[in-house]
C-alpha cells in the first residue's frame, strides 16, 4: 500500500498549472446535473427495496421526563402494524459532525419537546402514519427545565479565552470606538431532501441507504449506536439532497430504521417528515455578541473584544465557534474574547452551514460599520487599514491572503464611490442605501483517500465514499484526474458514497473538494509515474491529452501502452505540519445596495456583489454557484431566517418552511462573483482551499449594512425584519 501523503512542506510543485487537457478550473457542468433534473438520481428514500416496509418517528410532547408509551398493545393491533418500537439504543438527538461514535441515546427520557422517543412499523407508509399518530405518550417525573439562554446554566469554555494585551485601557483611550451588544436567532440548515433511510439485514450485515455527509464516521456512529463492528455496516449515499451541516453525523431515523428492520426482519425505511425535520435534527445556537473596537484618529484598531454566549443541550459538548474568524481577521494589539455555552432544553444544537462564521463574522462586521460610521472613514478604508501584516496573536504569516484586492477590487466592480451619505437617497417611496463587509473563514485540510483505476480501454474511474451535496464533487474529481491523465472528462467514471470505497474526507468544514481532490491528485500522479517508467521516460516529460501519451517525439494512445492492463493507485493525503505553521484561511468582500420602503419598512436587496479569493479554484461554475448560495443564504439571514422557540416549553413554532422563512427567487437579485486567481502552496497538494462556506461568513451585514445607509436605522437584533424598522423610520 502507498504511504500516506502528510501536507509537511508547502506543495510548490504545482502540476495542475501545467496540464495539456485543460479541464481543471473550467466551468464545466456537474455530470450529475440531468439526472437530478429529471428525477432519475436515486435518493436515500427512493430505493426499491425487496419486501420493505415503513416506519413512522414517534416524538415528545415535552422537554423533560419518562417516557411512557400507554397503548402500545392496542397500536400493535391496528391494521397492518408489525412492531411498536422503543428500543435503548435509539438516539436522542443526532451526532455531531465526525464524532465517529454514537450520541447521547436512550429514547426512554425526553430532554427536548419533539425528541424522537419510537419508531412504529407498519407495511404501508399510510398505516405507519396513523398508528404513530395513536399512540398514547406521556411524560412521567417531569422537571422545570431551562429553555431558554436567560436564566440558563452558563459553562466558560475555558478554552476559547483570551486577554492580550489591555482592552479597558485601550478603550478608555481611544478617539474612536464602540460597544455594541448584537442578537442572532437558531437557524435551521432546512435541506429540501428531509432526512430518510432505508435499513436492510442480510444475517448480521447491516445495509443503509441513507442521506449522510460523511460516510466513514457515520459508519462508525451506527455500529456503536448498534453494538456491532462497523465492518458488518455498508452505507450507501450517492446522492445527497442539501445537507449544510445537518447531516453531518448520524441521525436517529438512522438508528431507528435499523432497530426495526431487524425486528420485523424486513427492510424498514424511516423518513423524517418536514416538522420533525426542524425539530430533531441540527439548530444553529442563537448568539448574543458583543464587540468591543477601539481605534485611534486615524482608524487604525487599538483594542479588539469579542465575548459571545451560544447554547446547546445537556451533556453536549458543541459550542457554536463565533469567535473562530475574529482571532486573525482584523488588527489590535489588545485583545478579549470569551466565549459561554449556556445549558437549555431545546433541540440538538451542531454545525449549520459555516458554524461560526456565519454569524460571528456577520456581528463583526456590524460593529466595523458601527466604527467607520463613528470615525467618519469609508467602511472600505477603515477595513484596509486594519489588515494585519501577521497574525495578531500568534504572530504566524499567512499562508495566502488577498483580502485587500478582495475589497478594492469588490468595491470596482460594484460601484462602491457612488455610495450616498446615510438617508441621503430616495427613490419615491424608497429610501436607498448601499452596505459592505468583508468575507472570512479558516480552511482546514482532512485526511482523505481515493482509488484511480486506469482501464485497458484508456478511460479512467475514480472511487471514494466522498459525497456530493449538491456541491460539485463528482465533477471536480473528474477533472483533477481527467487533467492528470490526458483524459477528457467522459471518459472519466466517479463513483462516490460508498463505504466499500476508500474513506474520504466527507462533505463538511468547506474541506471536501481540496482534500479528496488531493487524494484522487496524489494517485494519478502514481499512475503517471507508473506510465512514465513503462515507457522509459521521466514522468515530467510525459505529455497526456486526449487519451494518447506523447514522449520522445513519439505519440502512442493509452489503451496501446496498456496492452490490456490496468493500473490502480491509491491516493491517500493526511493533514500535516503546515497546518499549524501558517495561518490558513479564505477572504473575501461583500457589496449590496438595498431599497427600504418608507411606509412599510420593507427592504428589498436591489443587487449584490461578492468577490473572493479561495486557492486554486477548482471549477469555476461550481465554485461560482457555492458564492451564490452562501450570499443567498446571508440574505435569508439577515432579512427573515429565525427558528422561534415557545420559551414555556422549548417547542419549536415554525417548524414548516411555510412558517420558516428562506429566500425565494423573488427576494433574491441577480447576484454577480469575482472569483481571484490565487494558490496556496500551504493549503493543499492542489493548492486549493475551501470555498462552499465562504459565500456566507458576514454576508448578512452587507445587507443590514446597507439598511443602516439608507435609513439611519441599525437593527442589532437580527433578522432585521420590518417591525424592527419601521418604528425608527425617518
Amino acid at each position: 500500500m502507498t504511504e500516506p501523503f502528510k501536507m509537511d512542506h508547502p506543495a510548490t510543485d504545482r502540476r495542475l498549472d501545467d496540464m495539456a487537457q485543460g479541464l481543471v478550473g473550467a466551468p464545466l457542468d456537474r455530470p450529475d446535473g440531468p439526472l437530478k433534473v429529471t428525477g432519475t438520481a436515486t435518493y436515500a428514500n427512493e430505493w426499491q427495496v425487496e419486501g420493505m416496509v415503513h416506519g413512522v418517528m414517534v416524538r415528545a410532547p415535552g422537554n423533560s421526563g419518562r417516557v411512557v408509551l400507554s397503548n402500545t398493545d392496542e397500536v400493535a393491533r391496528m391494521p397492518g402494524v408489525l412492531s411498536v418500537v422503543q428500543d435503548d439504543r435509539m438516539l436522542r438527538n443526532p451526532a455531531q459532525g465526525g464524532a465517529n461514535e454514537a450520541p447521547v441515546q436512550g429514547p426512554h427520557h425526553a430532554a427536548y419537546f419533539g425528541q424522537l422517543i419510537a419508531v412504529v412499523v407498519a407495511e404501508s407508509f399510510e398505516q405507519a402514519r396513523h398508528a404513530a399518530q395513536s399512540l398514547k405518550v406521556t411524560l412521567d417525573d417531569a422537571e422545570q427545565v431551562a429553555v431558554t439562554p436567560e436564566g440558563a446554566a452558563v459553562e466558560r469554555q475555558t478554552d476559547k479565552t483570551l486577554d492580550q494585551g489591555d482592552l479597558e485601557r485601550a478603550m478608555d483611550e481611544a478617539a474612536h470606538s464602540v460597544d455594541v451588544v448584537y442578537t442572532t436567532p437558531s437557524h435551521s440548515s432546512s435541506p429540501m431532501e428531509p432526512h430518510a433511510s432505508i435499513a436492510s439485514w442480510e444475517g448480521e450485515d447491516l445495509t443503509l441507504r441513507g442521506s449522510y455527509q460523511m460516510l466513514k464516521f457515520n459508519r462508525n456512529e451506527l455500529a456503536d449506536s448498534l453494538g456491532i463492528h462497523p465492518d458488518r455496516v455498508r452505507i450507501l449515499s450517492p446522492y445527497v439532497g442539501g445537507g449544510f451541516g445537518s447531516k453531518l453525523g448520524l441521525a436517529p431515523e438512522a438508528v431507528a430504521a435499523a432497530i426495526a428492520a431487524k425486528a420485523v426482519g424486513r427492510p424498514v425505511s424511516v423518513a423524517l417528515h418536514r416538522q420533525q425535520v426542524y425539530e430533531a435534527t441540527m439548530r444553529r445556537s442563537e448568539t448574543r455578541q458583543r464587540l468591543r473596537l477601539a481605534a485611534d484618529a486615524e482608524g487604525r484598531l487599538m483594542g479588539f473584544g469579542h465575548e459571545a454566549r451560544v447554547s446547546n443541550l445537556p451533556g453536549e459538548t458543541f459550542a457554536e465557534p463565533v469567535l473562530q474568524a475574529s482571532h486573525f481577521l482584523y488588527a489590535g494589539a489588545n485583545r478579549k474574547m470569551s466565549l459561554d455555552l449556556a445549558r437549555v432544553h431545546r433541540l440538538c444544537a451542531g454545525s449549520v452551514r459555516a458554524p461560526g462564521e456565519a454569524v460571528g463574522v456577520t456581528v463583526v462586521e456590524n460593529a466595523m460599520d458601527e466604527l467607520a460610521h463613528a470615525a467618519g472613514l469609508d467602511p472600505v478604508e477603515l477595513r484596509l487599514r486594519n489588515i494585519p501584516p501577521t497574525d495578531p496573536e500568534s504572530g504566524k504569516d499567512y499562508s495566502s491572503r488577498r483580502f485587500r484586492e478582495a475589497l478594492e477590487s469588490g468595491a470596482e466592480i460594484f460601484g462602491w464611490s457612488d455610495r450616498p451619505g446615510v438617508n441621503e437617497r430616495r427613490e419615491g417611496d424608497w429610501l436607498i442605501g448601499y452596505g459592505m463587509a468583508s468575507a472570512a473563514r479558516v480552511n482546514v485540510l482532512k485526511e482523505s483517500e481515493a482509488r484511480v483505476t486506469l482501464l485497458p480501454d484508456g478511460t479512467a474511474r475514480v472511487e471514494t465514499d466522498m459525497t456530493d451535496i449538491g456541491t460539485g464533487t463528482y465533477a471536480i474529481l473528474g477533472q483533477i484526474a481527467g487533467d492528470m491523465l490526458g483524459l477528457p472528462r467522459d471518459s472519466v467514471e466517479v463513483v462516490l458514497g460508498d463505504t466499500d470505497l476508500p474513506s474520504g474526507s466527507g462533505s463538511g468544514g468547506s474541506w471536501g473538494a481540496s482534500s479528496s481532490g488531493s487524494a484522487v491528485y496524489l494517485a494519478c500522479a502514481a499512475i503517471r509515474q507508473q506510465l512514465a517508467q513503462r515507457l522509459d521516460v521521466d514522468e515530467h516529460d510525459l505529455l497526456l491529452k486526449d487519451a494518447q501519451a506523447t514522449f520522445n517525439n513519439r505519440t502512442e494512445t493509452l489503451a496501446d501502452i496498456l496492452q490490456g492492463d490496468e493500473i490502480a493507485k491509491l491516493g491517500h493525503v493526511k493533514p500535516g505540519d503546515t497546518s499549524d505553521a501558517v495561518r490558513q484561511a479564505t477572504f473575501g468582500a461583500y457589496f449590496a445596495e438595498v431599497g427600504v420602503n418608507a411606509v412599510t419598512g420593507e427592504t428589498r436587496v436591489r443587487r449584490m456583489h461578492g468577490t473572493f479569493a479561495a486557492g486554486r479554484i477548482l471549477n469555476a461554475k461550481t465554485a461560482r454557484s457555492q458564492c451564490l448560495g452562501g450570499m443567498t443564504f446571508g440574505i435569508g439571514m439577515a432579512l427573515m431566517e429565525e427558528v422561534a422557540f415557545d420559551p414555556r416549553d422549548g417547542h419549536v413554532v415554525n417548524h414548516n418552511l411555510a412558517e420558516y422563512h428562506i429566500p425565494v427567487n423573488a427576494d433574491v437579485p441577480q447576484l454577480t462573483v469575482e472569483l481571484l486567481e490565487e494558490r496556496d502552496d500551504w493549503a493543499s497538494p492542489v493548492q486549493a482551499k475551501g470555498i462552499g462556506e465562504l459565500g456566507i461568513c458576514g454576508a448578512g451585514a452587507a445587507v443590514t449594512n446597507a439598511i443602516f445607509n439608507a435609513t439611519g436605522v441599525r437593527v442589532r437584533d437580527y433578522p432585521a425584519t420590518l417591525d424592527k424598522l419601521i418604528a425608527e423610520l425617518p
